[in-house]
């Protein structure tokens, strides 16, 4: 069995992604997006599911904007262009949830530039299935 206290692991992880567990069917992430920072907008092929630790920041999903705060969930479903932007004073601290696994099981990058890096260079793929 995997257990996570998964608020505190989120909020206590510097990193702006961090793979804690990869089963065959989903994956939990968690993500630290600093002040004035954002995902960057995507369009993933998997569905997931984001909640909101801490912080504050928007949301855009499939063209609408909506404002996300602590004990906030977003659903992305796959094949949508979504983006989550931090515009507040504090990280915008979250977990996520896709299924099947959307990175490199482990995955560790401490900034968004280190994430895109890895993408780019075909170093941060889903095991395969």
């Amino acid at each position: 069995m995997e257990h996570f206290t998964i608020a505190t692991v989120a909020e206590q992880s510097p990193d702006f992604r961090r793979v804690l567990w990869t089963g065959k069917h989903t994956q939990l992430v968690i993500m630290t997006v600093p002040p004035g920072g954002e995902i960057g907008e995507e369009i993933h092929e998997v569905d997931q599911i984001l909640t909101f630790v801490s912080g504050i920041g928007k949301a855009v999903v499939g063209g609408r904007t909506r404002k996300v705060e602590q004990g906030d969930l977003v659903v992305v479903p796959a094949g949508t262009k979504h983006n989550f932007v931090n515009d507040g004073a504090n990280p915008l601290v979250l977990y996520t949830v896709y299924g099947p696994p959307e990175h490199a099981d482990g995955a560790v990058h401490k900034t968004k530039e280190e994430a895109d890096a890895a993408e780019e260079a075909g170093k941060d793929e889903p095991p395969a299935a």
